[in-house]
């Protein structure tokens, strides 16, 4: 499916997600601060493939085959595994787990960008605009940062590749797989991303400095962030398509800063305040004007079109 009409996403549907995948930040940063960041995704990736593909099964689901599963498995490597493996490292070395939630709050834009590029959507004056303001954001909440370690570190580097995989993941998403089930893009997703996860753990050291803790952590990363939230980000884009999905990004870094300052007590510096402020008019603007599908599905013509319809009988 190359193009697909924003929709109207509703508000329980749209809450659910934000809280959950907003969850995963600072459970994500409890998890790598008491076991390796591979070790931690080895168990994400693959219990939650199991647990996904076991769902699947019982809902007797049809599973792609040929060219649509080698789509769904690009699109799992890219929205998942680039993107948890640079975030779990950047957390691992001490990216607060708000400030990884304000640039990847960035993907309304870049998804913007992207669907311009490879959907055929019209990327206006508007959406420009928050493009740079996106930009602003980002450079605004890494600033404290930068002035800490004297420039940009691995951890940003690695939080803006996040950013720009999870982007590219969901677009790809929307063009090539949008027609195969949730529940069997959700389980192939993350099974896609075992092996590469297994390489990278059998090369880097195994850590676990507080067990009990560590596989609390594991379990809601799993459940919680792996199944929960990514299956319902994975339906969210197959209904409503990518760009109405990454506007939730706008919202998402409020959550988790709350929510980490709860769980970690790490509270937000002014610039990532700054960067949430600036990043969610960015992404206002990166969304603003998109067309609504109304109840048959269409989107509303133009109020010049519907007139000259009235005059010619609606032929």
């Amino acid at each position: 499916m190359v193009h697909m009409p924003a929709r109207t996403m509703p508000l329980g549907s749209a809450s659910t997600l934000t809280f959950f995948y907003a969850l995963g930040y600072p459970v994500g940063a409890l998890a790598v601060s008491v076991m390796s960041p591979m070790a931690v995704l080895v168990f994400r990736f693959g219990l939650a493939a199991a647990i996904l593909a076991t769902w699947a099964k019982f809902a007797r689901v049809s599973w792609p085959t040929g060219g649509t599963l080698v789509h769904v498995l690009i699109s799992g490597l890219l929205a998942q595994g680039l993107l948890f493996t640079c975030l779990y490292v950047a957390l691992m070395h001490g990216a607060p787990a708000v400030l990884g939630a304000v640039i990847i709050s960035m993907n309304p834009v870049v998804t913007a960008v992207l669907a311009a590029m490879f959907l055929g959507e019209t990327l206006t004056r508007r959406r420009i605009v928050a493009l740079v303001l996106g930009v602003a954001a980002v450079l605004a909440s890494c600033a404290g940062r930068l002035i800490a370690v004297g420039g940009v570190d691995p951890a940003v580097l690695l939080i803006l590749v996040s950013l720009f995989s999870v982007a590219a993941g969901g677009v790809y998403q929307q063009k090539f797989c949008s027609d195969v089930d949730f529940r069997a893009t959700a389980a192939l997703q993350n099974a896609a991303c075992i092996l590469p996860v297994v390489a990278l753990a059998a090369v880097t050291p195994w850590t676990v400095t507080d067990p009990w803790k560590a596989a609390g952590a594991v379990a809601a990363v799993v459940l919680l962030n792996a199944v929960l939230s990514m299956t319902l980000y994975v339906r969210g884009i197959n209904e409503y398509g990518a760009a109405t999905v990454a506007m939730l990004f706008a919202v998402i870094p409020a959550v988790a800063g709350v929510l980490a300052w709860v769980m970690l007590g790490e509270r937000p510096d002014i610039g990532i305040a700054v960067g949430l402020v600036v990043g969610a008019a960015a992404c206002f603007l990166a969304n603003a004007g998109i067309p609504r599908l109304n109840s048959r599905g269409l989107a509303p013509r133009p109020r010049f079109e519907e007139s000259i319809a009235e005059r010619s009988g609606g032929r």
